[in-house]
């Protein structure tokens, strides 16, 4: 049986947010991860720099836009996140039919008939093929020659329903503001998926607990967007094929440590000094499980999540939320609001955190 702060720490570290554990590389981050939140672009970067060891913007945007390792679209619950290149299709093939099933009502309040999202798909692939990359408002002004209104939310579910139909994905940015390019000229194919049908199910799960166990089949129901029906059919190929082990009530892949990860061994710091993280806002450490109690406390849950759909910067101490955090004047300044007295032994860590955090942010203004 793992007691809490066992299966928080074991989840810290399998995210590469605690006991030292750090990727040297963008690609690397998100392969191990499987899937950064993307909603925010910055706050996507972030979500790396947190992960990396010493991982610049510019490392971060080479990632993207020249290596083409890493890609943004619409992915888990149908958000925007960034996953390595290698799994964009196989997912979008797994996921995107309930997604788009899933927003049929929304297409009908917007008038957004079955003809015109063939028409829309179409005209979007011919314009990028000729044009591209564009950038959102480029590709709206486009999507008026079919009568589209430029105002309102139709162009942006026209757009994003060519992205989960796996016409296009986000390209190479442009001072600053994304832009869309065709997927399959960004990303060339390089032959079939090796998972189709519920073997891609099971190894979505299967890499789900690689990043985030120990967990329950409910967690990754939550953080995949998918029925718990199919999350048990998951465990079950998981369970038949003898990949996963159970610790009541929590998950975790046959051959995972069932140990809490130990203080850095980092030389710089001290063996008692906990791991200091400053997490991005929307952070998948916050929105991985279906329940905030293990990484946030419930007297302090409410400046993390203060409602409107936001959630807060936040600083963890081993895998446990104990401030948040802003930026003030530009990126030149980190504010730390903690929830209580930070430690001694913590402050350090802190210091560290927000020096690395302002350096990374001074490189992309």
């Amino acid at each position: 049986m793992l007691d809490h702060e066992s299966v928080r720490r074991l989840r810290a570290h399998a995210q590469a947010l605690a006991g030292g554990a750090r990727e040297a590389s963008a690609e690397a981050v998100v392969s191990r991860v499987f899937a950064i939140q993307a909603q925010d672009s910055t706050a996507a970067d972030l979500g790396i720099r947190v992960r990396g060891r010493d991982i610049t913007a510019p490392a971060v945007r080479t990632a993207y836009e020249k290596e083409r390792s890493i890609v943004r679209g619409w992915y888990l619950r149908g958000t925007l996140h960034t996953v390595s290149s290698g799994d964009a299709r196989w997912v979008l093939r797994l996921l995107s039919p309930r997604f788009l099933a899933a927003t049929s009502r929304r297409y009908r309040q917007l008038d957004l008939t079955d003809d015109l999202r063939r028409r829309s798909d179409h005209l979007l692939r011919r314009v990028l093929a000729t044009h591209g990359p564009l950038t959102r408002a480029e590709l709206t002004e486009h999507l008026t020659t079919l009568g589209v209104p430029p105002d309102g939310q139709a162009p942006f579910h026209l757009i994003r329903h060519a992205a989960l139909t796996g016409i296009l994905c986000h390209g190479p940015q442009r001072a600053g503001e994304a832009t869309y390019v065709l997927l399959d000229d960004w990303l060339p194919t390089t032959g079939d998926s090796p998972w189709q049908g519920d073997a891609a199910l099971a190894e979505l799960a299967r890499r789900y607990l690689a990043a985030h166990a120990p967990a329950a089949l409910e967690d990754f129901a939550t953080w995949s967007g998918l029925p718990v029906t199919w999350a048990r059919r998951a465990w079950k190929t998981l369970a038949e094929s003898g990949a996963i082990t159970e610790y009541h009530p929590w998950t975790m892949l046959v051959g995972q440590s069932q140990e809490p990860v130990g203080p850095s061994d980092t030389p710089a710091v001290p063996s008692d000094a906990p791991d200091v993280r400053m997490l991005p806002a929307y952070d998948n450490y916050l929105i991985g499980y279906r329940s905030r109690e293990l990484s946030v406390p419930a007297p302090h849950q409410a400046r993390v999540w203060p409602g409107g759909g936001l959630i807060r910067p936040t600083v963890i101490a081993d895998g446990l939320a104990i401030a948040t955090w802003t930026r003030t004047s530009g990126a030149r300044s980190i504010r730390v609001e903690a929830f209580g007295p930070v430690p001694p032994r913590t402050e350090p860590g802190i210091e560290r955190e927000k020096a690395s955090l302002t350096r990374f942010l001074q490189a992309t203004t």
